[in-house]
């Protein structure tokens, strides 16, 4: 029996926005508008596939947003169909909307769905393809901790902003004499302190995968100091925590799957170096900063990359796929794979052990 063509596609963003997702999105309009598709953008993530939002695309829509950061469709981090949040009686309710997003995509016509996202992203979808729709996934996180990819984009346009910020950062600790703590994004997932804390010459680099000791961090920026290294520079993750203690949680917003939004690790941080050391210090905290402005030249390859891919899968009707970058190439994996684990940091990853030899500490005494 012959396979049937697919003539109309949709795609969507889903959870937090990351420069490279309008490349993604031309990356997927322009071929498959080259093979007389019908694309569909859905609004705001995966709100827009349960309150019934999309617009069709066109050449104009995609047409230089190659270096433009966002997303033209619009994302939200809150619409979890299966878990939805509902005001009833001026109480917050969390119902399920699933059903209403598969009549949507019923409605719609559309023949597959490619959704760019994270971890979460990716559950969701996995959950709405047992329920019949057809999704092929492209994977997006600037924490770079989905599984089954090599990288995801959008980490290397947030490694550029924290190595820039660390590079500001030098010159008005050096000026100053002081120690300067930086707070990063990536939650439960170091990637961002690693790699940014490496190519912007931190000093110490803190990671919720490897939990620190104060007095190791204290003996650290006392004994730069003590050989006239009169400053020094601390890149922390947002999930970073001690070995006796705990992630420090911000807030918690219970429309969200994941209610916990961490935040204030830099702060703590800071104050303890003070109070222990005697020496002045400076927190600063980047946050929306990383997610924000362009892409960089290798997430704007990358995206296109993904995008073209992407619509290769749907042509050939290999749903519940996800594109992924192994080595230098795209392949596709299954999205119950890339879900399976998160990908998190090891002591023996090369990039670890590549800034203990030039003295970083990640505060332990040994890795």
């Amino acid at each position: 029996m012959a396979k049937r063509k697919i003539r109309r596609i949709g795609i969507l963003t889903g959870g937090g926005d990351c420069p490279g997702l309008n490349a993604v999105i031309r990356g997927v309009t322009k071929p498959a508008l080259d093979h007389g598709l019908k694309v569909f953008g859905i609004l705001d993530g995966f709100e827009g596939l349960v309150e019934g939002k999309a617009q069709e695309l066109y050449n104009k829509d995609v047409s230089g947003i190659l270096a433009t950061g966002g997303t033209i469709l619009g994302s939200s981090n809150k619409g979890d169909p299966f878990h939805w949040p509902e005001e009833q009686n001026g109480k917050l309710k969390i119902v399920d909307r699933s059903n209403d997003a598969l009549k949507n995509y019923n409605a719609w016509n559309l023949d597959v769905l490619i959704a760019i996202g994270g971890d979460g992203t990716m559950y969701i979808a996995n959950r709405l393809s047992q329920m019949g729709i057809k999704f092929i996934g492209v994977p997006k996180t600037i924490d770079n901790d989905l599984y089954a990819t090599d990288q995801t984009f959008g980490h290397d346009s947030a490694v550029f902003v924290v190595s820039e910020a660390l590079d500001r950062l030098h010159t008005t600790a050096s000026s100053h004499h002081r120690v300067m703590v930086i707070e990063v994004m990536g939650r439960y997932a170091g990637w961002i302190a690693l790699n940014g804390g490496l190519a912007g010459g931190a000093d110490i680099i803190l990671i919720p995968e490897i939990p620190f000791e104060w007095d190791v961090i204290y003996d650290k920026v006392s004994m730069r100091h003590m050989m006239g290294k009169r400053f020094s520079i601390v890149c922390v993750a947002e999930g970073a925590k001690p070995i006796d203690g705990k992630m420090i949680t911000k807030a918690r917003d219970k429309k969200r799957t994941d209610p916990i939004q961490l935040g204030g690790i830099g702060e703590f941080v800071a104050k303890k170096i003070t109070h222990n050391t005697g020496l002045e210090t400076r927190f600063t905290v980047l946050g929306h900063l990383q997610r924000g402005g362009s892409p960089t030249p290798y997430d704007r390859i990358l995206s296109t990359k993904f995008g073209t891919n992407a619509i290769k899968l749907a042509i050939k009707g290999q749903y519940g796929k996800m594109v992924a970058l192994k080595g230098t190439e795209i392949k596709s994996v299954k999205i119950v794979d890339a879900i399976s684990k998160q990908k998190l940091i090891r002591t023996n990853d090369q990039a670890v052990l590549s800034a203990c030899a030039v003295g970083v500490s990640f505060g332990i005494e040994k890795i």
